[in-house]
């Protein structure tokens, strides 16, 4: 009789310990860490993930503060400025969308690309060349191609994510000069319309999952390794000045699927890509300068607020060469040129490419002057 109890409670405790160990076979199994979701997205996008690198060369002028002494009391203004050139660089993030080497990233990731040297490093290590095709400052989108003859490894637009609430969405990018880096959140809210450091934005998605300096440009993905949208904004403070946290936004995969079928067709019309992004002549001599006697510069929002100038607007004249057209039709340092001909100038670069073209005693009107925030002032045309 005991035995047989024995024998019983063995043949139990065999069938337990069979379970346990498929269990925990089972279990094990479970937890691979090759086999999680976020895993397998990330090695699905990752080879299509760049780091982009840019440097741009700005030209500043320096003058004796003697010398503007008496050119603010005396109007006399007869010593040209001194040009001093500085180099600075970026870093951001981009996805490449087609094999041929289409990259897709923020516009202010390569702000003002005609003066740009675009370098994309993928995520093998190597380097490349890039140029610009086109971008779109109110998507803060833009479209670069690199310089090589390969097969590049891509993130298709056919299928994006449906971007539902409370999904699990994984951002990609080159976070603070750090390449290859993941994080993990979920998908907040949509159409979420915020601004940042006086910048717009308006229908992005929204995430926890970090976003840092440098990631701007890349992919947002969801597990399926789907595009969610393109890392653009955090939010560290409330318009009112109330601190934030988990607060990152993207821009949806909708636009950028929308944007890049009108940035292809950009490139078609192009007759013949460049193998080098266009830059700004490197000549000691503007056109500006050798035809009217202007030295120009950007208005940019620093320099217009120091002035009280109206932003965005116009293109500063820093210097008047003596006994030059602009002087005798009595231009001044300190003015802005608003329009040339029949366009508008908000850059340096405009202004050059429409006097690229033109000769020696064309007559060309300049609408030049002063707008400030709260009024305007005309002027007459050179």
């Amino acid at each position: 009789m005991k035995t047989n109890s024995y024998r019983k409670l063995f043949v139990a405790l065999l069938i337990l310990a069979r379970a346990v160990a498929c269990f925990g076979q089972a279990d094990f199994g479970q937890a691979d860490p090759a086999s999680e979701p976020a895993v397998l997205a990330v090695a699905k996008v990752l080879p299509a993930v760049v780091n982009i690198n840019t440097e741009r060369v700005v030209r500043r002028t320096v003058r004796d503060p003697v010398e503007d002494f008496y050119a603010q009391f005396f109007g006399y203004n007869r010593v040209r400025p001194r040009e001093v050139r500085q180099t600075l660089q970026s870093l951001g993030s981009g996805f490449i969308i087609d094999p041929a080497g289409y990259i897709v990233t923020n516009q202010h990731v390569v702000e003002r690309a005609a003066d740009l040297k675009i370098h994309v490093t993928t995520n093998d290590g190597k380097t490349y060349n890039a140029h610009y095709i086109a971008g779109d400052d109110k998507t803060d989108l833009a479209f670069i191609k690199i310089d090589a003859e390969t097969a590049f490894p891509f993130i298709s637009l056919d299928n994006i994510s449906p971007n539902l609430l409370g999904q699990t969405v994984i951002v990609v990018g080159n976070a603070v000069g750090y390449g290859s880096s993941i994080s993990r959140g979920v998908l907040s809210a949509v159409k979420r319309d915020i601004t940042v450091d006086e910048t717009e934005y308006k229908g992005l998605v929204q995430t926890d999952a970090a976003i840092n300096p440098g990631n701007s440009g890349g992919p947002v993905i969801d597990l399926s390794g789907r595009l969610v949208g393109i890392s653009s904004a955090k939010m560290a403070f409330t318009p009112q000045g109330v601190p934030t946290q988990g607060m990152g936004f993207a821009i949806p995969a909708e636009v950028v699927r929308d944007s890049v079928n009108q940035f292809k067709k950009v490139a078609q019309k192009q007759a013949k890509p460049k193998n080098q992004p266009a830059s700004a002549p490197d000549t000691s001599v503007s056109n500006a300068e050798k035809l009217f006697g202007l030295q120009l510069q950007d208005l940019n929002r620093e320099l217009s607020d120091a002035l009280g100038y109206l932003r965005g607007r116009g293109v500063l004249i820093t210097a008047v060469e003596p006994d030059s057209p602009a002087d005798d039709a009595g231009l001044e340092r300190g003015l802005v040129i608003y329009r040339a001909g029949n366009s508008e100038t908000n850059s340096v670069k405009q202004i050059e490419d429409l006097l690229r073209g033109v000769q020696s005693g064309t007559k060309l009107d300049f609408t030049v002057g002063v707008i400030h925030p709260e009024d305007k002032t005309s002027s007459s045309p050179l």
